[in-house]
């Protein structure tokens, strides 16, 4: 297992679980308001990335595509768009997944998506199934990150896409400033207030330890996955890194 700093970094300082065991445990905690809270924590800007990776896809013709880490659903009902032939989203919380399966039956798009309940660091899936992969903001979360991203190689096809949208640390004054209060002070706040304080403690924590950029580059590469790319979107508050199989 590689460690890197965020490996380390858990929801719950003093529990005795797994990263992978909290992380689980916070999101099924969660669920009811994530969505709400992911709209009002960030001015609803997070649409506008998933739509950016959403339109790295359109040139697949009736793909096979796995959203990784998929939560309540919202990238793989807007990949829907894209008149894929399947789309499966994963996630280890089940509470996560019911309210994207609400989502999913209201749009009834439920002969395109299937969600189910996986851990993304062992994949149940056969090599070589996938035209392409998504993950956003889950990376993050993996209890170990390169173990996460082989088994994302593995069940891609040879030259399929994959794409990784994630948070990163602003560097530009003065939106450094404000970012990192914000991150810092108020979105804890309001995850205390709507929510569980722990849950958006833990996310600033982790995007401060998460490697980006030019590192994540490195790692995808000695993953295996070519034509690595890191683009950021909105100042840098997030970047879509972009690779193939």
């Amino acid at each position: 297992m590689s460690q890197y700093q965020h490996n380390n970094v858990v929801p719950f300082q003093n529990s005795a679980n797994t990263k992978k065991q909290q992380v689980e445990e916070m999101f099924d905690a969660i669920a009811p308001r994530y969505d709400f809270l992911n709209r009002f924590m960030s001015l609803g800007i997070d649409i506008t990335w998933r739509k950016k990776v959403v339109k790295r896809l359109k040139n697949l013709q009736n793909a096979q595509i796995l959203d990784i880490a998929t939560g309540t659903a919202d990238l793989a009902i807007m990949m829907a768009s894209l008149k894929p032939q399947k789309i499966i989203g994963i996630d280890i919380s089940q509470q996560m997944l019911n309210v994207g399966d609400k989502k999913i039956a209201e749009k009834n798009l439920q002969s395109i998506i299937t969600l189910q309940q996986a851990d993304g660091e062992n994949l149940p899936f056969a090599e070589a199934t996938f035209d392409a992969a998504t993950v956003a903001f889950g990376v993050r979360n993996f209890q170990d990150l390169d173990k996460g991203l082989h088994e994302i190689y593995r069940v891609l096809k040879p030259g399929a896409t994959f794409l990784i949208l994630e948070f990163s640390k602003v560097k530009k004054f003065p939106i450094k400033q404000f970012y990192e209060f914000y991150f810092r002070y108020i979105t804890p706040l309001i995850g205390k207030l709507l929510s569980t304080k722990q849950a958006y403690k833990y996310l600033p924590e982790s995007v401060q330890a998460f490697p980006e950029g030019n590192e994540m580059i490195s790692i995808l590469q000695n993953i295996g996955f070519k034509n690595n790319t890191c683009t950021p979107v909105s100042f840098g508050i997030a970047s879509i890194y972009q690779c193939s199989k």
